[in-house]
């Protein structure tokens, strides 16, 4: 682990693997660091950074200490911090609300490409309705933590229903660990409900934006839509890949990564 401090002060930790361009690798949710390890064994020509972000979400602090309309732009600095600790300029790929948060970090940062997968944004429609974090916090709130998580896991990775969910969380390495991330998915499902995609994205690096048939159709509006309000931008859909792309398709991703590098 590689500690460091940026020039205002944000401590940033990573881990680096490789000595190519360095690859930023922003999870996001409850994913922890290690989702990125199935990536990162077929980034030959690389050197990945994967960040030191305590828990398995974005949060590092108390909801007394960041709301949620602070949550992204603590997130955007930290990244920004970390761009600034490895040499030359970086490219940034970002998976859900990492996706989400390497875009706006792009905007005030020297960096030489974004990719970015299924960011969390919510299209205009879906948003009027959305419900989550309010939903979330009052299971939360009457004791029933679990129950909060696992309507967070069902609507983002199971959007199409799922027989016994139960017995696929027994198999899935972060739970139960990750029910006492439920504060911090509140609050990160919050910023998300906040957040409105402007008509264009001031990105001025080629981006690369991915998504897969088999996510929640919100994501896979959210991907296209930010495609569009990119100035310059490739738009990919992998198809039968679900919204946990980068860990469960791995080498798709990273021969789509490379015909882009090489454009």
């Amino acid at each position: 682990m590689q500690p460091t401090q940026s020039a205002d002060a944000i401590e940033v930790e990573f881990e680096r693997y490789g000595d190519g361009q360095p690859l930023l690798l922003l999870h996001g949710g409850m994913a922890p660091r290690e989702y990125w390890r199935p990536v990162i064994s077929v980034s030959e020509g690389y050197g990945a950074v994967v960040p030191q972000r305590p828990g398995f979400g974005t949060c590092l602090d108390s909801p007394a200490e960041t709301s949620a309309d602070e949550v992204l732009d603590r997130e955007v600095r930290y990244v920004q911090a970390l761009v600034d600790a490895v040499d030359g300029d970086p490219i940034l790929f970002g998976h859900s609300y990492g996706a989400l948060t390497a875009i706006e970090a792009a905007t005030g940062t020297s960096v030489e490409a974004v990719i970015a997968y299924e960011p969390a944004v919510l299209p205009a429609e879906y948003r009027a309705d959305a419900d989550l974090a309010d939903r979330m916090a009052s299971l939360v709130q009457d004791g029933k933590r679990e129950e909060a998580v696992k309507r967070y896991i069902e609507q983002v990775l199971h959007p199409d229903g799922i027989e016994d969910l139960d017995a696929w969380l027994a198999e899935w390495p972060v739970w139960p660990d990750c029910v006492a991330l439920a504060e911090e998915v509140v609050r990160m499902n919050r910023s998300v409900e906040q957040y409105r995609l402007p008509d264009c994205l001031d990105v001025d690096v080629p981006t690369l934006v991915l998504s897969g048939t088999d996510g929640p159709d919100f994501l896979r509006q959210s991907a296209r839509d930010v495609h569009d309000a990119l100035p310059q931008s490739r738009f990919v859909e992998f198809d039968g890949v679900s919204h946990s792309g980068p860990a469960e398709a791995p080498e798709l991703i990273a021969a789509e990564v490379d015909a882009f590098r090489k454009t």
